[in-house]
Parts: C-alpha cells; structure tokens; sequence
C-alpha cells in the first residue's frame, strides 16, 4: 500500500466524530490485508486485581456472537493469553508467542487457549498501546480466518504491512479514547451538573446558574453517579471526565 493511500486513511480517522466512523476504515484495511476478525479492547481502570466493570470498558469487534459470548461473556477475555501479555508490554506479538511460552501459561490461561482452538482462532496479531496513565490500558487482536489461516502465514502477513498497521492502529485507538464511552452516557442535564460542580460551584450556585431547584439538582446528579456506577459525586465528576463525558458536547 503507498503513503498515500496511507495518510488518506489516517486522515479520514483523524477527522472522524463517531466511533463507528473510525472502526470501519480500520477493519477494512486489516481485512483488506488478510485479518478478517479483529478486537479492540481499552480501559482507564485496570489494576492489579484485574479490569473491574465491563461496562467502563470499550469494546469493538466484527467476531462473530457465539465467539464473542465464550470470550467476551462467559469472562475468558480476563484470561487470555495475549491479553496478559498486552497488559505487561507495548508492541506488537505474534501469536506464536502462546506455543512457545505455553509451558508457563496457567490453568485458565490454557483453557482460554483450548477455547481458541475449538473455534479455530489461533494464527494472528496482537498490538498493544503505550500509556503514560498507570491504569490505562489498550489492546488490538487481529485473526485469519478461523481454521483456515496458519501463525506462518499471519506473520508474512506482518512482515510486509506490518508497520503500516501499527501506526494506522494507533492513530485509530488515539482517536477512539478521546471519544465519550458508548456505555456510561450521560444525559444533556446530567452533563450540565457535573460540569457546574467540576469548576466548584455548590449545588446551590449550580442550582442557581441553572435556573432549577437544589432538589432537582440533586436528583440529577443522583441520576449522574447512578449512571457512572460510583457512590459519590467527586467520583462521578472524576469518571465522566474520564470517559470524555463532560465538557465535550
């Protein structure tokens, strides 16, 4: 592919407003090159206890239900592999890096690893975002066609449009963490209070600017925190700012 077709990509994702505006030009350049099943995975709030609610995660991906609900549902995602190694380093991977360290993997590790198998999702890529936030972290799977690619032809794959892919995947995962989380959506009031108390107004100063009750404000931002799934409103001011929910419409 030529650097034009390139910065042409990279500019339709750069000036996209919708999430769905940069997903698609991505999964067509990597199904385009040979990975025809991709998942894209980030979240502010990883530690070391593991990813915490699905719901402040954003997830995207053309897998198809049935495999989305083993690895994604039933929670074998927390274990996988290249997901480990995803969180430990940044980078891309070969997929060849589950056989060769598959003597240290653990029980759940290897389940998830059989539970490929079966499905037959085991030759492709992994690419992992760097992040300067301690709990931020952000990760791209991408897979040949299930059981008919081989890890040998993924990484022919790699070596001749590798580079390309790394940076097309990081502009698109740039673009992507700067956008409000689909799942944590805030009403136009909800927004509206949070942001009047996140420069330090009191509920009767926002109450004021805002031409409403206290009680009404209260409600709002009793709904706000119900929605942001925290118990109070210095949490819900911290993860609306996080998910780009506030002081971006």
């Amino acid at each position: 592919m030529g650097d034009i077709s390139i910065h042409k990509q990279v500019q339709r994702i750069l000036y996209a407003t919708t999430v769905q505006e940069v997903w698609e030009p991505l999964l067509n350049r990597l199904k385009s090159v040979g990975f025809h099943h991709v998942l894209y995975g980030f979240t502010r709030f990883h530690t070391d206890s593991g990813f915490g609610d699905d719901n402040d995660h954003l997830f995207l991906t053309n897998f198809c239900p049935e495999y989305m609900k083993g690895y994604f549902l039933e929670g074998r995602y927390r274990h996988g592999p290249m997901v480990r190694w995803a969180v430990e380093n940044s980078g891309a991977c070969s997929w060849s890096w589950i056989a060769e360290n598959h003597a240290h993997l653990n029980d759940k590790e290897r389940e998830v690893v059989a539970f490929n198998q079966t499905s037959g999702v085991t030759a492709g890529y992994t690419v992992a975002f760097p992040h300067s936030l301690k709990r931020a972290k952000g990760a791209i799977g991408m897979s040949l066609e299930p059981f008919k690619g081989t890890q040998e032809e993924a990484d022919a794959i790699w070596s001749e449009h590798g580079d390309e892919i790394e940076v097309l995947c990081g502009v698109a995962h740039l673009k992507l963490i700067s956008m409000p989380l689909p799942k944590r959506m805030l009403t136009k009031r909800q927004r509206e209070v949070l942001e009047w108390i996140s420069d330090g107004k009191t509920v009767a100063d926002t109450a004021q600017i805002l031409g409403l009750n206290k009680a009404t404000v209260e409600k709002h931002l009793r709904l706000a925190r119900e929605a942001l799934g925290v118990e109070t409103t210095t949490q819900a001011v911290l993860k609306a700012s996080l998910h780009n929910q506030i002081f971006t419409f």
